[in-house]
């Protein structure tokens, strides 16, 4: 006789291991990839079946039994586990917090996959009465009644019954005591909602588009492509061509998006071009929203999905193709708890299903073309505007910033005039949000600071607050110093100062400032894009929100306000992301008939990275970059980790990541240096100090060995309990 099953949960608690549980009342139906709520401690915990075991560390008489098996067929498929484990592996993550992070809310607390629907429907009794006869007396029973003949057998759900008969519940009352009616339980049924469009043909490709077409359709297995394509170059044409070969057979499509705000631009193009209502996933939905999604594309009916970075943990059993828009984008990597990258994620994804991924962008992270170069994956150059459209003229311009104070040069000012004249529209981009960075003492010269953080407060002059952007402090704006009581005067230029300047200077035009503070609401992003695409907004003004990859057909003048802020970055990728930034932002002037032109405000136009973007775009500073990369032994070159520290007390968060360092050090290989710890570039944050130990590596193996040896002894270490510690691997922010 075989030993019982043991079932190997994970659970979502911060601990790098599986638990094991035995089976429901002994019996063992209970598979992989199944939802089971088992005891934890004093409480009840929802976890996930990852494996099968006829043994475990612990005698038999100590293991537990699962409560309840809450999935009698599994939600998550062998494919979807294997994700989940390598995510688990790669990040150093406990696979129970990935597990949670891959599923919706709903089915996280213990949710049905399909929710339970009450429902009302006719009896035999209720099918032989006399409406007729009942109308006469009692007219609402009579048409409650009749709905419900003309249902038939499966009834109506209450909530059709609300939305149809508002007050049917008092009818139904004495229908049901009379047995005329009855009410029951059962799981509802969800269909993904179908698209009345007829799919409306695209533009003819040009020779570039046509050849990147045939290499994508050359490959019928797992390969990797970069579509590196200039802005404007028509490389979501490419992708909607590949897309229905996918859908013709009878495949689906994931499609990652770095931000919310590129979604309905998206949608509103795959539906008109492919006749098919995609199904999208991202934070923005409810929570019954997003599990119907999720349930959609488990159940192989969604052919194809769009999302922001937690799509890519969406089961797609039928999966052949993953689209990664905007590649180089940060917000494809998620920067609390499992700190993941969704295009790596999306990359291994694709392997493992034997899908193609195809990574697009007109500025690649240098990591992406290491790879080209390395033949691991196939680049594809779409080198040329589609449609004909001339790529736009990048101008330096000087700021002026002592003649007009208000962030508006005077060669920037002039032609934003002359683009206004002429009918055309103008984005003016300052990665910097709020009316000024700072308030300042005319007197003693006292900057207004964070009483939690080592930063400055932003003012907000539309409400008159001070606001930290780190932590979400926010005071009243004073309107004198607390330290001499002289005047205070805003210190710099944000998007809602540019925004007053704009209205002051340019009267009579609509100006639309799109940032995260003007686009709170739930539909403001949608709405304020849509303004900008149909030309109802004459001058455009906001952050970075604004260069992804958005079409704007009358924009035609770019004016970059302080593009200096970016120029003399300590993290050894400043120069790549301040060119990409640029070159992104650039790319939305001039998409159609008229030439666009970009003013970069300046105080240093003799910059070498002005003559190298200037002269030769986003690839002559990537190349410059990645020689420089390889020299000082930085990624793409070598591998990085991240170990971070935060506590209440400053030397607690030291101490920690010191005895991490020694710890490495007894087991430390070759290949691995050790910088730190050190104190984080912002000391402190929200009232806890942080500190950094990074591990680089020219080995990943070797360094990932170290990890996974490292995780475990830190899970187990009293000085943990001081501070709150995570891993970050890969880490594209060093602070």
């Amino acid at each position: 006789m075989s030993d019982p099953t043991i079932l190997q949960v994970a659970v979502n608690v911060p601990l790098s291991r599986l638990f094991d549980y035995l089976p429901v009342d002994g019996r063992n139906a209970a598979q992989p990839g199944s939802r089971v709520v088992v005891p934890f401690g004093r409480q009840k915990q929802v976890g996930v079946i990852m494996a099968l075991a006829n043994s475990s560390d612990l005698p038999m008489h100590k293991l537990r039994r699962c409560q309840a098996l809450l999935d009698e067929a599994p939600i998550l498929s062998a494919s979807d586990l294997n994700l989940i484990s390598f995510a688990s592996d790669y990040y150093h993550h406990p696979v129970g917090e990935v597990v949670a992070a891959a599923l919706p809310a709903l089915l996280r607390s213990g949710k049905p996959l399909l929710p339970d629907l009450q429902c009302v429907a006719i009896t035999a009794a209720g099918a032989a009465a006399d409406v007729e006869a009942l109308a006469r007396r009692a007219p609402r029973q009579a048409e409650l009644l009749q709905v419900l003949v003309d249902a038939g057998g499966n009834g109506m759900s209450v909530d059709a019954l609300n939305e149809l008969l508002p007050d049917w519940r008092r009818a139904a009352k004495p229908l049901l005591a009379k047995e005329l009616l009855t009410r029951f339980t059962r799981k509802a049924d969800w269909h993904p909602p179908v698209c009345d469009d007829i799919a409306v043909p695209g533009p003819d490709l040009n020779e570039d588009q046509k050849r990147a077409l045939e290499s994508l359709r050359s490959v019928s297995g797992y390969a990797a492509f970069l579509l590196d394509g200039v802005t404007g170059s028509g490389k979501t044409e490419v992708y909607l061509q590949l897309i229905r070969d996918v859908l013709a057979d009878s495949q689906q499509v994931l499609i990652l998006v770095p931000e919310i705000g590129l979604t309905p631009q998206l949608v509103s193009r795959l539906r008109q071009r492919l006749g098919i209502e995609p199904t999208v996933l991202h934070s923005g939905l409810g929570d019954a929203e997003r599990l119907a999604a999720w349930r959609s594309a488990q159940q192989g009916l969604a052919q194809l999905v769009v999302g922001t970075r937690s799509a890519v943990f969406t089961p797609l059993p039928k999966l052949g193709l993953i689209v990664v828009d905007e590649e180089h984008d940060h917000s494809l990597k998620q920067q609390e708890g499992l700190r993941y990258s969704a295009r790596d994620l999306a990359i291994m994804r694709a392997r493992s299903s034997n899908a193609r991924v195809v990574l697009g962008s007109a500025t690649p992270t240098l990591e992406t073309l290491q790879h080209c170069r390395s033949g691991n994956f196939t680049q594809l150059r779409l080198p040329a505007r589609a449609g004909g459209a001339l790529p736009p003229r990048l101008r330096l311009v000087d700021p002026d910033d002592g003649t007009s104070g208000d962030g508006l040069g005077v060669a920037l000012t002039t032609a934003i005039e002359q683009q206004l004249r002429l009918g055309g529209q103008v984005l003016l981009f300052l990665n910097r949000r709020g009316f000024a960075p700072t308030l300042i003492c005319t007197g003693c010269g006292h900057l207004a600071e964070c009483a939690r953080c080592d930063s400055r407060m932003t003012v907000h002059a539309r409400d008159r607050s001070l606001r930290c952007h780190h932590c979400g402090a926010q005071t009243r704006l004073p309107d004198s110093c607390a330290h001499c009581n002289a005047a205070v005067k805003p210190l710099g230029a944000g998007t809602e100062r540019i925004e007053d300047v704009l209205l002051r200077r340019f009267p009579g035009y609509a100006v639309q400032r799109i940032d995260s503070d003007s686009t709170q609401q739930r539909g403001a992003i949608e709405a304020a894009l849509l303004a900008a695409e149909q030309g109802d907004a004459d001058i455009l003004v906001g952050t970075q929100m604004l260069s992804k990859g958005h079409h704007f057909p009358k924009l035609t003048l770019v004016g970059v306000v302080n593009a200096d802020q970016g120029l003399f970055g300590t993290d050894f990728r400043a120069a790549e992301r301040l060119a990409q930034s640029i070159i992104q932002v650039a790319g939305r002037a001039g998409r159609e008939a008229q030439q666009g032109e970009v003013l970069i405000q300046t105080a240093f136009p003799e910059h070498p990275f002005w003559r190298m973007l200037i002269s030769g775009g986003y690839a002559a500073v990537a190349e410059a970059a990645l020689a420089e990369r390889e020299q000082s032994h930085w990624p793409p070159f070598t591998r990085l980790a991240l170990l971070r520290a935060n506590a209440h007390r400053q030397g607690d968060a030291l101490a920690f990541l010191q005895g991490v360092a020694e710890l490495i050090a007894d087991r430390r290989p070759a290949t691995l240096r050790v910088l730190g710890p050190v104190n984080a570039p912002m000391a402190r944050k929200a009232g806890r100090y942080r500190a950094q130990l990074l591990l680089q590596s020219s080995d990943r193996k070797s360094l990932h060995l170290l990890l996974a040896t490292l995780r475990p002894a830190l899970e187990a270490e009293p000085a943990a309990r001081k501070v709150r510690w995570s891993i970050d691997v890969d880490p594209i922010e060093l602070f």
